[in-house]
């Protein structure tokens, strides 16, 4: 009887050779295992019919990227990649073609690579690392943005000959007040946003996307992030952030297409036709002094956010939803809602009216050397312009924001997320193709 690994089952166009051959390992060459590098195939997903049913499914495929507009989900696995240094133009596309063929699987809850975890050659690594298998696609959204670097690197050089085609938008974030970032969380060429509701779909997306790129990108630095800390649509409740607080109160959400459009979506008036229907990605890696905040009065925690902790309402009253007066004054003639307070510098109203779309997560990374919590916020904000958005809202939160005591941004990244890819096609085609 032959065994069923002696007959891989056909295949279909997809990764390239190169991407296979990065799943594989460099072990797989020379094995003789005989079958065809350039195409792979759909494996039979695993998951039982129930929990296929009641899994979300984003397509990665569209007029935008999903992830952005998409309702958030509870995880996140981050990373941004620098590309080797003997990568050519080609190359480059190529990863791209081949990242996006594997993503479109996986947003699917399929496994990734020729022949999946289980179906390929019994004596070569197997395509896929297999984690997820019997998992549903738990509305695993992937993201891919394009940092400054990767259109002109540090040194100047035009790598890949696209440095007339930098997007005016796309800036390299100044140096803000009271920034301590760290060279190994900033910056990258590349970054993917891999989010779900599974831990463990996120991190196999991240993990199978690196195994794809071996040898011609790697991850610079990452991030895992829990529970949002913003709500993008109008069915989502409001959560919370490590302080204890509402987040996102007033985030942009999906169903408000009007601001959505202004706000988010890059337009080719904007000057860079290629990016239109993109938009561009700001995460910042946001350190809090948790012990410290911990050992505040709920009177003061409450004066530096400008809301109560319990239902999120503003100083100046109402519930969550009410708008902010912050020409409320109380018996003393002093503002309801302090001069200084997070709320009143965040807000459009002292912004010029400048939104962001927020997906940030909490995050825990252990403990520092005095066994205090590693932990805080990993920001995320997509936007139409930087330049216009989150700079001087950044700006204005940095010179007066009260919550800079509790808090310092360590790590930092700014991304151009094109549009969406077309059936077939790839991220990146407007700007390639």
């Amino acid at each position: 009887m032959t065994d069923h690994h002696d007959e891989p089952a056909p295949a279909r166009p997809g990764i390239s050779r190169r991407g296979l051959l990065g799943l594989a390992g460099a072990g797989v060459v020379g094995a003789g295992v005989g079958f065809s590098l350039d195409r792979f195939v759909v494996a039979p997903a695993t998951a039982s019919a129930s929990a296929q049913e009641n899994a979300a499914v984003y397509p990665f495929y569209g007029t935008h990227q999903s992830g952005i507009i998409s309702p958030a989900q509870d995880r996140l696995h981050f990373a941004s990649y620098d590309v080797a240094a003997d990568l050519s133009r080609d190359d480059l596309i190529e990863l791209l073609q081949d990242w996006s063929a594997a993503a479109a699987l996986m947003t699917a809850g399929q496994p990734v690579g020729q022949y999946g975890a289980v179906n390929g050659p019994y004596d070569a690594p197997p395509d896929d690392t297999g984690e997820a298998l019997g998992l549903p696609a738990s509305g695993l959204t992937i993201t891919f943005g394009f940092g400054p670097t990767l259109f002109t690197a540090a040194d100047g050089t035009d790598r890949f000959g696209i440095a007339a085609q930098r997007p005016a938008a796309l800036v390299d974030l100044p140096h803000f007040p009271a920034d301590m970032l760290q060279d190994t969380l900033t910056g990258g060429d590349l970054c993917i946003q891999a989010c779900s509701d599974d831990p463990q779909v996120a991190v196999h997306a991240i993990r199978n996307l690196s195994r794809i790129a071996f040898g011609r990108a790697a991850i610079r630095w990452s991030q895992l992030g829990f529970g949002r800390t913003s709500s993008t649509t109008t069915a989502q409740a409001t959560p919370r952030n490590l302080f204890g607080f509402k987040d996102g109160t007033a985030n942009i959400k999906a169903e408000e297409t009007e601001v959505v459009d202004e706000q988010v979506w890059a337009s080719a008036d904007d000057g860079a036709a290629w990016m239109a229907g993109g938009s561009y990605l700001v995460a910042r890696k946001i350190r809090m002094t948790i012990e410290t905040w911990d050992r505040t009065s709920l009177r003061e925690q409450e004066a530096i956010v400008g809301r109560t902790k319990g239902e999120g309402a503003p100083f100046s009253g109402g519930t969550e939803f009410t708008p902010p007066d912050f020409a409320a004054t109380g018996r003393g003639g002093e503002p309801l809602i302090a001069t200084d307070a997070h709320v009143r510098l965040s807000h459009p109203d002292q912004n010029a009216g400048a939104q962001l779309l927020r997906r940030g997560y909490n995050f825990v990374d252990g403990n520092d050397e005095l066994g205090r919590l590693n932990a805080g916020l990993f920001f995320i904000a997509f936007q139409r312009d930087p330049r216009t958005q989150f700079i001087p809202i950044q700006l204005n939160l940095a010179k007066n924001d009260a919550m800079n005591e509790y808090i310092r941004h360590v790590g930092s990244g700014i991304f151009a997320v094109p549009p969406g890819a077309s059936e077939g096609g790839y991220v990146g085609e407007t700007l390639f193709g």
